[in-house]
């Protein structure tokens, strides 16, 4: 009868103890579990890496000139900035000067449709300002040039006029696009272009494109 009673005694002390962990294991946050990064996140980090950590250049001697007079020519009497509105707009039309005259611009920093070229503007992903200060202040004119009107890189995009102005010469730890939804896209994007050029990035940037990252 003995051995009854402390065997129903156990029992009773375990189920009371199973009600009391049960509820504390639902209520633990679901960012306390192991997040699965995605391929981009993956490979955008192991890009972050490689770049050189170092405090960001003086802005003495800049001038947007010194990247881009003009925007260059690209095809016949289309500039780089009328092949980037064409290539990112729908049903764009440019009269023979290769200008557009009509279409359709999506501005993905804050999800803005534009129906005139006049709202929109081509975006350098990684501001002419800000690529000076990040170790461009030593290139060559030409390469800056190439790096101000580079289709082969996402350093170019069209975005809204506003969202370029509140953009401005800013890095991401400063400033980052409206839409949260295309946090990953831009710090990719960055990331790919600071990469390719061996730009470095300061701490707090390296900060803020990893918590970017966390978004893909």
């Amino acid at each position: 009868m003995g051995q009854t009673l402390i065997f129903l005694r156990r029992a009773a002390c375990v189920a009371v103890l199973t009600l009391l962990v049960i509820p504390i294991l639902a209520a633990l946050p679901a960012s306390a579990e192991p997040r699965k990064r995605s391929h981009a996140e993956a490979s955008a980090r192991r890009m972050l890496t490689q770049l050189k950590v170092a405090r960001p250049l003086s802005g003495r001697g800049y001038s947007r000139k010194r990247f881009q007079p003009l925007w260059a020519r690209h095809k016949g009497a289309c500039s780089v900035r009328e092949t980037v509105l064409a290539r990112d707009g729908r049903n764009v039309r440019r009269n023979a000067a290769c200008h557009p005259v009509k279409g359709r611009w999506y501005s993905p920093y804050d999800g803005k449709w534009l129906k005139s070229e006049k709202y929109v503007d081509v975006d350098h992903v990684v501001p002419l300002s800000y690529a000076w200060r990040s170790g461009a202040k030593r290139w060559s004119q030409a390469k800056r040039r190439a790096f101000a009107n580079d289709l082969t890189r996402p350093e170019l995009l069209t975005v809204s006029h506003s969202a370029n102005i509140a953009k401005g010469g800013q890095g991401p730890q400063s400033w980052r696009p409206q839409r949260r939804a295309y946090w990953c896209r831009y710090a990719t994007s960055w990331i790919t272009v600071k990469r390719h050029y061996r730009l470095f990035v300061t701490r707090n940037e390296r900060a803020a494109l990893l918590n970017m990252l966390r978004t893909c």
